[in-house]
C-alpha cells in the first residue's frame, strides 16, 4: 500500500512539472515596435503627417498579442545624435495608441550635404541630422528602440527636407 501511495505522489509531481515546462505559463518575453517594412527608422513627413506604430508582445507560450493600445510609450530626442531637439509635444506628439504626428513648430532633422545645393541640376544628398527615440513598455518589458526623423519644415537653402 505504501508503494502505491509513493508512486501516485511521484506521478502527480512529474505531471505538474511537465505541465509547467510545456507552456503552462504565458509570460511576456519581448515587445516589438514596427511600422510598414522597417522596424528601426521612420520618417515623419509634413506638418500633420502621421505614422501609426504597431506593438506586438511575444509570450513564452509562443503566442503573440497586439499591445498597441495598451502599451505605454516614451519619446525623447536621441541623446547620442540630437540632444538639442525640442522635447515633445513640440514638433512631434505620440498618442497613447501609438500614433506619431508632426506638429508646429516644424523641423527638419535632415541635412543636405550636396557640395553645391544652389545648382538646379544637383540632386540633394540627405543625411540624418537628428532623430527621436521611441520605446514601448508593457508589464515590465520594454521594446527595442526605434528612431524617428522629422521632415516637417523646409531647408532654407533648397526649400525641401529629407528624402
Amino acid at each position: 500500500m505504501k508503494r502505491k501511495t509513493i508512486f501516485t505522489a511521484m506521478l502527480g509531481t512529474l505531471l505538474a512539472l511537465t505541465l509547467l515546462g510545456c507552456g503552462g505559463s504565458n509570460k511576456l518575453q519581448t515587445i516589438e515596435i514596427s511600422i510598414g517594412d522597417s522596424n528601426t527608422m521612420y520618417n515623419l513627413k509634413g506638418i500633420g503627417g502621421t505614422l501609426q506604430l504597431k506593438v506586438t508582445g511575444n509570450y513564452s507560450s509562443g503566442k503573440t498579442h497586439d499591445l498597441t493600445n495598451t502599451a505605454t510609450y516614451s519619446i525623447v530626442p536621441d541623446p547620442a545624435l540630437s540632444p538639442d531637439l525640442p522635447v515633445p509635444p513640440l514638433t512631434v506628439t505620440l498618442s497613447n495608441t501609438g500614433l506619431l504626428t508632426a506638429v508646429q513648430p516644424g523641423i527638419c532633422t535632415w541635412e543636405n550635404v550636396q557640395p553645391d545645393p544652389t545648382k538646379v541640376q544637383s540632386d540633394p544628398i540627405w543625411v540624418i541630422d537628428g532623430d527621436y527615440v521611441v520605446t514601448a513598455s508593457f508589464d515590465g518589458v520594454t521594446s527595442q528602440q526605434v528612431f524617428v526623423t522629422v521632415a516637417s519644415a523646409a531647408d532654407p537653402t533648397t526649400g525641401t527636407c529629407g528624402p
